[in-house]
């Protein structure tokens, strides 16, 4: 699927909740990020994560549904990513030139697990506590 098909999918929640996962978290990120600032892109991934959760009947618990954390954390991944390298022609492309962001465990570059994993770090937004996240670098 282009990537306007799995944003529109994103969007108006008929993804099939199969194929949400951690490729497809990333693809909003990043074409959000092609399209909007920074905060924009962050509310309208945090907005419509939650949405489309809801709408496959996703449970938000303890242990699983949003994480605030890991949403800002792969945000500011592909944006400090997409900042330095440019934009591909695609998303998979991008992706594709990029595989640390392809791996679930780059956070623990950044984070440790129990940290990364706490109740406070689901809710809101934790600050690493082994490594700064990359900044965006300018162009």
């Amino acid at each position: 699927m282009n990537d306007e098909e799995h944003l529109r999918r994103f969007e108006d929640h008929s993804l099939p909740k199969e194929e949400w996962n951690h490729r497809a978290h990333l693809k909003v990120a990043y074409l959000y990020l092609n399209r909007f600032s920074q905060p924009e892109a962050l509310e309208r991934l945090r907005v419509g994560i939650q949405a489309y959760k809801a709408a496959q009947g996703i449970q938000d618990t303890p242990t699983g549904g949003y994480h605030e954390t890991m949403t800002q954390v792969w945000l500011q991944l592909v944006h400090s990513a997409l900042r330095k390298f440019g934009p591909a022609e695609s998303a998979d492309a991008f992706f594709e030139a990029q595989p640390l962001l392809c791996d679930k465990r780059t956070p623990l570059l950044f984070y440790s697990r129990d940290h990364l994993m706490s109740p406070e770090a689901k809710r809101s937004f934790v600050t690493p506590d082994l490594a700064p996240l990359p900044g965006p670098v300018e162009m």
